[in-house]
């Protein structure tokens, strides 16, 4: 028997769900029923409810059969960003839970995580200092894996994308170095291999003005390169220093988003800078999107990372 919900509960069935199929197992509703007060709504409140799988017109993701650039089509959302993890073990930075708290909040339609989720400590060209012990590789996948999870258990039905970053490349060479290609196409020998949820590829192109990829441009003014050169707004990461910088032309306004870095920024990964002081932050970035057009993009910043407070939309969130 169909339940009887107001426009408000209904509201936020689709928010939570964004599917006809979804909101009528809940209801009892017929698809048909569930269409035509979707409708009505949209009427009511002057907006379109959008759904949120791939064959829905006002969403598709295509994937290329040479994994490098992925293209979306969405018209109205979230993408949620986060980069440079370099996920340690033991560590569960301040940005990651407020990452995954942002997730449950917000319901994003995308979610990226935009590279170097993994490390590579041990195959690094970077020695160890004063004979640091370093986590074995098995043990870095494994930290990867647990915070992975963690993400994964609040995406609802957020596709998940990831971006191959120069880090997490780190396996993939390594192991094509030291076995060559007689071992290509074995299971385990490729990062995504452990992460099976997530697509993986070189960039992701938003509705043909938004790029998404970890790196182009280096040094202080990469940002600002990047959306001067490509023509389109630019999300990285890489350089993990957390800022946006607009840009505008006759063609109107454009962004270039540094997401920063999901880890703590004095964290013992980074025992390479020599305790040198480094122009970084831990947070990561929401991009809206409006009748296909990227919004201002808004940032995550953690704010104290022994306190666990990261700040956003004006508040100060504890994680």
């Amino acid at each position: 028997m169909a339940t009887k919900i107001t426009d408000e509960e209904f509201l936020g069935l689709w928010r939570k769900y964004g599917s006809v199929n979804e909101i009528a197992k809940v209801t009892g509703l017929t698809l048909r029923g569930v269409n035509t007060r979707r409708r009505k709504l949209e009427e009511k409140i002057g907006e379109k409810l959008l759904g949120v799988s791939p064959k829905s017109p006002d969403f598709n993701i295509t994937y290329p059969d040479n994994g490098v650039r992925t293209k979306v089509d969405i018209k109205s959302g979230v993408i949620l960003v986060a980069s440079d993890c370099h996920y340690w073990p033991g560590v569960i930075s301040s940005a990651h839970k407020g990452f995954v708290k942002l997730i449950k909040d917000i319901k994003p339609k995308i979610i990226v995580l935009n590279g170097d989720v993994f490390d590579g400590a041990t195959i690094s060209r970077f020695p160890a200092g004063d004979w640091q012990t370093l986590p074995s590789v098995k043990q870095e996948l494994e930290a990867c894996q647990e915070r992975v999870n963690e993400i994964e258990a609040v995406a609802g039905n957020a596709k998940l994308m990831w971006t191959w970053g120069n880090h997490d490349l780190r396996f993939n060479s390594k192991l094509a170095t030291q076995v060559g290609d007689g071992f290509k196409g074995l299971q385990g020998f490729n990062l995504k291999d452990y992460f099976p949820r997530w697509k993986f590829q070189t960039s992701i192109m938003v509705n043909g003005n938004l790029m998404i990829k970890h790196r182009w441009h280096n040094g202080i003014h990469a940002v600002y390169n990047n959306i001067l050169k490509s023509g389109v707004s630019f999300c990285s990461g890489h350089l993990h220093s957390l800022k946006v910088t607009p840009f505008s032309d006759y063609s109107g306004a454009r962004y270039g988003i540094d997401t920063g870095t999901l880890a703590p920024i004095y964290d013992d990964g980074f025992s390479y800078m020599e305790d040198s002081p480094r122009n970084w932050r831990s947070g990561g970035a929401a991009l809206t999107i409006y009748n296909s057009k990227l919004m201002p993009p808004e940032l995550f910043e953690v704010i104290n990372e022994d306190e666990g407070l990261v700040y956003f939309r004006g508040e100060v969130i504890k994680t």
